[in-house]
């Protein structure tokens, strides 16, 4: 059974999960990695989404504020034995839904070109690509997105 659980980065699930996020990230990120790991930092994340499937942590996903009306997706991950089952479908969503019942109006994320996955999850879910924005204007290796949820 596939279950959603709301709670905040000092979730040991989520912090574990994050692990084996960075992990990847390194590799596929190289020399990019430290500047992209600078802005990953889970501390005081309040909006955090672990999903699991008969109790094991699979998936996660966050969300912070950015500004009034929008909030940015963060740590998306899902174990690599999950993939490719809508896992980051279905966690990407509970985090919409979430943001729309805190009244925001509006999702944005930045990934990046070595993670070709993940831009099709955004594209799939409905997110368009923008204009790289904040620490990440001018970044080659940076795809921004954007989707609106209310």
């Amino acid at each position: 059974m596939t279950t959603f659980k709301r709670t905040n980065s000092d979730d040991a699930d989520f912090q574990q999960l994050v692990v084996l996020l960075d992990e990847e990230l390194a590799i596929r990120d190289g020399d990019e990695h430290t500047f992209y790991n600078q802005f990953n930092k889970i501390q005081n994340i309040a909006n955090v989404i672990v999903c699991y499937v008969d109790d094991k942590a699979i998936a996660c996903g966050a969300f912070k504020k950015y500004d009034d009306a929008q909030v940015e997706i963060k740590r998306m991950f899902t174990l690599p034995e999950y993939r490719g089952k809508s896992i980051g479908h279905k966690v990407l969503k509970e985090l919409e839904l979430w943001a729309a019942e805190l009244h925001y109006t509006t999702c944005v994320l930045e990934t990046g070109k070595k993670q070709p996955e993940a831009i099709r999850l955004y594209e799939k879910a409905g997110y368009k690509i923008i204009e790289n924005y904040g620490q990440y204007a001018g970044v080659e290796n940076s795809v921004c997105m954007m989707k609106l949820i209310l």
